[in-house]
């Protein structure tokens, strides 16, 4: 369905049906051993979930455009998962000291491999050469290369604190550094230089959305509350799963750091979606919008919530990534680099790309 028919869907479109039956399974569901039938059921609301999460998100972001359609649903999507991951560490106690860090970095990784990779692999397929304007993007990945390193790396060398963990005082820094620079590129993005992430035109075919009337400020303000209804859902019954997926991961004596990236995997569904869809209407730039914001605002704001948390919070909190991580991640941003300086990418960039995010699930699950 496009964005030129979206905000006339009837009240009992699936659109709209979704997301609520979605919540309702997500509160009849929460904290409850659930047997195999149920759980089938509460993965197919999810998927549904996921698929209404996308169409409103699109609806929004025809209404106010680029770069902030895409900047609601990054954010919209953290925070929620923000909340969840400060829930977990409430109830997990010790167990649950590498959460954040397993969850950021699995985010970093499929963002800027996976969404990248697909986005730039459809929009080559597209277009043969996949266009994006390098001054923005550029500009988005040195944001998330300095917030990756501050909140994931420097915590394996820094010494006052035994262990790959920050002191007191080095963790409010970095929480302060990473709000500092992520409303610093949220005020760049939307304000100061925001051409530099509008979308490239190539073809000489403009874009049905560009011929589309946007929805009105109601139906906008309708399907933005749809939107967080169905991110709320997604992120909730990809909880309400993860005791099966633990179990299923067990059974098969995987490690368990492959419960939090098969959680993010979920998580991140309608962001790759709909970074897809901008890809195949020649947006490659909204992609890469979507997937550099998305893991700017996960790292932006989870370790600022962390800190703060950290105050209540009893046990460990492990943020320093180990040997192999820190190779991907300098892999990551060195290929990001060499890909977004020229503003054109081909195939190849896309398939390196995903090779890179292939290599990190490999090792998730064979250390």
């Amino acid at each position: 369905m496009s964005t030129a028919t979206a905000h006339k869907s009837p009240l009992t479109d699936w659109t709209v049906l979704v997301p609520i039956v979605s919540l309702v399974a997500l509160v009849f569901s929460w904290g409850r051993d659930l047997p195999g039938f149920a759980v089938a059921l509460v993965s197919l609301f999810l998927a549904g979930a996921v698929l209404a999460a996308v169409h409103h998100a699109e609806v929004v972001a025809h209404r106010v455009g680029e770069p902030f359609g895409s900047l609601v649903l990054a954010v919209a999507v953290t925070i929620i998962e923000v909340a969840l991951i400060v829930t977990l560490m409430a109830d997990g106690g010790d167990k649950t000291a590498t959460l954040a860090r397993d969850t950021v970095f699995a985010a970093v990784m499929i963002t800027c491999n996976g969404i990248v990779g697909l986005s730039l692999l459809v929009g080559a397929l597209r277009n043969r050469v996949a266009v994006f304007n390098a001054e923005g993007s550029g500009a988005a990945l040195a944001t998330v290369a300095t917030l990756s390193v501050l909140s994931l790396v420097l915590p394996t060398f820094t010494t006052s604190r035994p262990g790959p963990e920050f002191s007191s005082a080095q963790l409010a820094f970095a929480a302060v550094a990473s709000l500092a620079l992520y409303g610093l590129f949220i005020a760049v993005q939307t304000v100061r230089h925001r051409d530099y992430f509008l979308p490239v035109r190539t073809g000489s075919a403009a874009s049905e959305d560009d011929h589309a009337e946007p929805p009105t400020a109601r139906a906008a303000l309708v399907s933005l509350g749809l939107l967080l209804v169905a991110l709320v859902a997604v992120v909730g019954d990809a909880k309400a799963v993860s005791p099966t997926i633990e179990s299923a991961v067990s059974a098969a004596g995987l490690p368990n750091a492959v419960v939090g990236v098969i959680i993010a995997l979920l998580v991140l569904l309608p962001e790759t979606l709909a970074a897809v869809r901008a890809a195949r209407r020649d947006r490659v730039q909204t992609s890469l919008n979507l997937a550099y914001g998305s893991s700017i605002a996960s790292i932006g704001l989870t370790i600022p919530a962390i800190a703060l948390a950290s105050v209540w919070l009893t046990g460990p909190l492990v943020l320093g990534l180990g040997p192999t991580h820190m190779v991907l991640l300098a892999l990551t941003v060195v290929v990001g680099a060499l890909t977004v300086v020229p503003g054109r990418a081909t195939l190849l960039q896309g398939g390196v790309h995903l090779i890179i995010l292939a290599a990190y699930l490999f090792l998730a699950v064979s250390p």
